[in-house]
């Protein structure tokens, strides 16, 4: 079964506190892995 594609994304406010989370060292692994997610689900601002 595929999986369902969506076009959520992450707002920016939640994508800088889940950066934070990522960078700190006392974030919990379960912790980590939620803020990886949101940020994979954030606008990529980068063109080329």
């Amino acid at each position: 079964m595929a999986a369902k594609k969506t076009n959520e994304q992450t707002s920016k406010s939640v994508a800088s506190k889940a950066s934070k989370q990522l960078s700190n060292p006392k974030s919990t692994p379960a912790q980590k892995s939620v803020a990886g997610s949101a940020l994979t689900q954030a606008a990529n601002k980068k063109k080329r």
